[in-house]
């Protein structure tokens, strides 16, 4: 457990950067395991509070991914002492805080011990409609999503949500449960992830409690399975899947399904599941342009002070030029985004300094540099004059060619989208040009991306090659 533990960490330190897992997850040890459960350690409760808030999912799902085996992960409070060897270790004249299972957040519906064993998982009270900030990214999406929550009969079957981590998927699978079960309480609403689902069908061919397990899922007048990536290569839990998906079908009940590819992409997955899966409406997520991660922002600030009213976070004023700078800079995903911000304001709260852009800049210093690190003006130039068949050279050339200012130009935007350089900066990583050539750059390609959706979605698959 303990090898398995440091592969966990190895794919987590991967997904957060080196920063985070320095501050959170590496003190993490395992202190007891069976065959389905496993108790980690935590140095601190403020520690062990984080982590259940932001990473307790991840961590179960990686588990699950990397040894085939869903586990039920509990957390310890266990104080650490510097050790001889200098490494911290566990403090023997210290009595750990043992918990069973590690609260959730206060925002996130607690459920009772027969909930546990229930097959809907608990939801998440702020994953709303109301809170969903909505842009021409996720319009379409969220329009559907709403559309499935409104109807009384499946207005198309199944929806499938795709798109990539972080931008939204869980958020609108929330909110259809939560607005089914405030309009129509007498209709029953089972979300629960790929995970589980494969985690209690194996538990049930165990204790041999098939019948029970089937009879959940098909008693639900809605199922929402989220990231059904999850069952790829699990053959097995695919046959379950799609008998009960057909079910539901037959019984004209509402499916809705979310992953990080469309059905034609989802590798692993049998091909009459992946066209069961792509026979409704398929909506994709784009990643979040400015604006709209300007407005998630501010939707998040509010947000954070309702969490910490008690912590008097309420006089806290982020600056404006703050969260444009931060919608800049993170363009990633959208817990990303709120991630940066929640340490932005820790910050202020803990240090009592008032939030400014030069403290935002140092508090994140790691983050946005790895970002730097991670994504090149180079490489940018190397993808776009790839995918569109010209000479990285053209790219510093004079020629005005449309084969070749077009490129020229999406790289320039791409630059200013994905990097943290200055408009003068990317002006001389192409040819020496003026910053006023990348501004008109940039403006035309916006302009290009609202008025020609091929043109749109050719942008946005190379944003995605290049943040991959």
């Amino acid at each position: 457990m303990e090898q398995q533990w440091e592969r966990v960490q190895d794919r987590l330190r991967g997904e957060i950067g080196d920063a985070a897992f320095r501050n959170w997850l590496q003190a993490i040890r395992v202190v007891d395991a069976h065959s389905d459960a496993v108790c980690l350690g935590v140095p601190t409760r403020f520690i062990r509070d984080w982590v259940v808030t932001h990473y307790a999912d991840r961590i179960r799902e990686v588990w699950a991914e990397l040894s085939g085996t869903a586990m039920e992960v509990s957390f310890v409070v266990q104080p650490l002492r510097r050790g001889a060897s200098g490494l911290a270790e566990p403090d023997p004249t210290q009595i750990p805080e043992v918990v069973t299972l590690a609260p959730p957040p206060a925002a996130i519906e607690v459920p009772t011990p027969e909930d546990r064993e229930a097959m809907p998982a608990p939801l998440d009270r702020r994953f709303t409609f109301d809170s969903f900030v909505v842009g021409k990214p996720n319009e379409f999406a969220w329009a559907a999503a709403r559309r499935i929550a409104e109807s009384d009969i499946p207005p198309f079957n199944p929806l499938f949500l795709y798109s990539g981590v972080g931008l939204g998927k869980t958020h609108l699978m929330h909110a259809i449960a939560w607005h089914i079960r405030e309009r129509d309480p007498g209709r029953t609403v089972g979300y629960l992830s790929a995970e589980k689902f494969m985690y209690r069908f194996i538990r049930a061919l165990r204790y041999h409690d098939m019948m029970n397990f089937k009879e959940q899922l098909r008693s639900l007048d809605v199922l929402m399975i989220d990231d059904v990536q999850f069952i790829s290569d699990k053959d097995s839990t695919q046959e379950e899947f799609f008998h009960t998906f057909n079910a539901l079908m037959d019984q004209g009940k509402q499916i809705v399904i979310s992953a990080d590819k469309s059905p034609t992409e989802l590798q692993g997955i049998e091909e009459r599941l992946k066209s069961r899966l792509g026979c409704g409406l398929v909506a994709d997520i784009h990643p979040t342009s400015y604006e709209l991660r300007l407005g998630i922002l501010e939707s998040k600030v509010d947000q954070i002070k309702g969490e910490q009213a008690r912590a008097d976070c309420a006089d806290i004023v982020v600056p404006p030029k703050v969260l444009e700078f931060l919608a800049h800079k993170i363009t990633t995903n959208v817990r990303e985004l709120e991630g940066a911000l929640r340490r932005v304001f820790a910050h202020a709260q803990l240090i009592g300094r008032d939030i400014t852009l030069e403290g935002t800049q140092e508090v994140l210093h790691d983050l946005l540099r790895t970002r730097e690190r991670h994504l090149t003006i180079d490489a940018i130039q190397k993808e776009v004059a790839q995918h569109f068949n010209i000479k990285i050279a053209d790219m510093s050339s004079p020629r005005r060619a449309r084969a070749v200012a077009r490129p020229r130009q999406i790289a320039m935007y791409l630059s200013k989208q994905l990097t943290p350089r200055s408009l003068p900066e990317i002006g001389r990583k192409f040819g020496g040009r003026d910053h006023t050539t990348v501004m008109h750059a940039v403006k035309k390609v916006e302009e290009l991306i609202e008025q020609d959706t091929d043109f749109a979605e050719e942008v946005d698959l190379l944003r995605r090659m290049l943040e991959n």
